[in-house]
């Protein structure tokens, strides 16, 4: 569940409090690209070392040097509230690159149209599909018998073949 406000106002202090203000609705759509960038660094900076401070304590508390519980807790929430200000600010970077992106597949779409329609005459003279089903059976010309030569000429290297294969045989 998001943080409200009380708790970011009791658990940040005043420059952190000023950051997170910053990633709430109505402002956060009028930072610049660079200006949210820098927003993230900086509290990506402020939410690591307050998890490093929670995990110390934690350790520190395990160990059994002193009860650390209560500022443990409040470490632990100020971390919370602030990863939850970095994550509106990837969703924010995220709707912004969105936003482009189908600015940019439109212009593609209509350049591609537009191409098209000036092509369109180039259509009408593409060859033709050449035989097709829907004629019926036609007679298909078998292709490799018109690659032999006369059939006297196969018969006669056909049994020249054998003879030679014959004699070859008897030698051994």
């Amino acid at each position: 569940m998001a943080a409200g406000r009380s708790l970011e106002r009791r658990v940040l202090d005043k420059d952190e409090l000023d950051l997170v203000a910053q990633t709430h609705h109505p402002a956060i759509r009028d930072l610049e690209r660079g200006d949210l960038d820098a927003l993230t660094r900086r509290l990506r900076e402020r939410r690591d070392r307050a998890q490093a401070i929670a995990n110390r304590r934690r350790g520190a508390a395990r160990r059994g040097q002193g009860s650390q519980e209560p500022e443990n807790s409040g470490m632990r929430q100020k971390a919370g509230v602030l990863a939850e200000a970095l994550a509106r600010l990837n969703k924010e970077r995220t709707r912004r690159e969105h936003e482009g992106a189908a600015d940019a597949l439109q212009a593609s779409a209509r350049r591609a149209l537009k191409l098209k329609r000036a092509n369109a005459w180039r259509s009408a003279r593409r060859p033709g599909a050449g035989r097709t089903a829907r004629d019926g059976m036609t007679l298909a010309e078998n292709e490799k018998a018109g690659r032999i030569g006369s059939p006297m000429e196969a018969g006669r290297v056909s049994q020249f073949v054998r003879d030679a294969q014959a004699a070859r045989d008897n030698r051994a």
